[in-house]
């Protein structure tokens, strides 16, 4: 089945990279993520910044050149220029993320005024990594948003009956991190999924960084054996495409994701 791998990261240590409460990942180049997709039916996905690069562009542009059907989700200062938002932009640029689990991201007191000038500007979603459990708190600026996505599925049990209330109202919610969450996800797919057909979409979340169990192909496997095969096209491909609107989104066949 065909995937738009919607979470995933380059760690290429050409580029900086800053510590992050002491840890710095190993290497994951282009290479290594194609090397490890090989099984999969790959035509596209989304290079998501980390903690560890807070705003370098330059790992996340040269990346971009290197894969073909893939965007970007950075992390940027609220003081950034329009003309470097514009240009990431046309690099293939789709959201920018706020880190409010690790931090390297900027200051949440900027979410709300940044998400509406980055969509009005350029048309790009924002991205969280939060715990769930701190929704309550955040939902009454979420739903002000024009676009949002929040990623590992909200991580937390606790946090699940609010996210839910989210995804009814079309926040967008990553399944990805399925070894990051406290809870059941076998479980929890369905539920989000009937919430909102149209906000659930699948990322392998490689290399896993500092997750107790790193993604293993059997996550992949499992959006298809609880959801069914119809379902899981929308999770696995179709709302990757309208969320993020990469370069292919009017391919009818898997293309080959890398440039020669």
């Amino acid at each position: 089945m065909k995937l738009f791998d919607a979470h995933f990261h380059i760690i290429d240590p050409r580029f900086p990279l800053i510590p992050n409460h002491g840890y710095l990942p190993p290497a994951f180049t282009c290479e290594d993520y194609l090397q490890r997709m090989q099984g999969h039916s790959l035509a596209g996905g989304a290079v998501v910044s980390g903690s560890f690069q807070a705003f370098d562009q330059a790992y996340l542009l040269a990346a971009l050149r290197r894969l073909t059907a893939f965007v970007g989700v950075t992390q940027l200062p609220a003081s950034v220029g329009d003309a470097e938002l514009l240009e990431l932009d046309a690099a293939g640029v789709r959201a920018v993320r706020f880190n409010f689990k690790r931090g390297g991201s900027e200051n949440s007191r900027h979410l709300e005024h940044f998400a509406s000038r980055v969509y009005e500007l350029v048309g790009w979603h924002v991205e969280l990594y939060v715990d769930a459990r701190e929704l309550p708190d955040l939902s009454p600026t979420l739903l002000k948003l024009p676009a949002v996505s929040i990623d590992h599925l909200g991580l937390s049990a606790a946090g699940l009956p609010t996210l839910l209330k989210l995804v009814e109202r079309g926040v967008c919610v990553k399944a990805t991190g399925f070894g990051r969450v406290d809870f059941d996800v076998r479980k929890a797919l369905p539920t989000l999924f009937a919430a909102n057909p149209d906000a659930l979409l699948f990322g392998t979340d490689l290399p896993s960084t500092r997750a107790p169990i790193p993604y293993q192909d059997t996550d992949f496997t499992l959006v298809t054996e609880v959801l069914g095969d119809g379902n899981a096209d929308k999770v696995l491909w179709e709302n990757a495409l309208r969320l993020y609107r990469p370069a292919a989104a009017n391919f009818t066949s898997t293309p080959d994701p890398a440039k020669p």
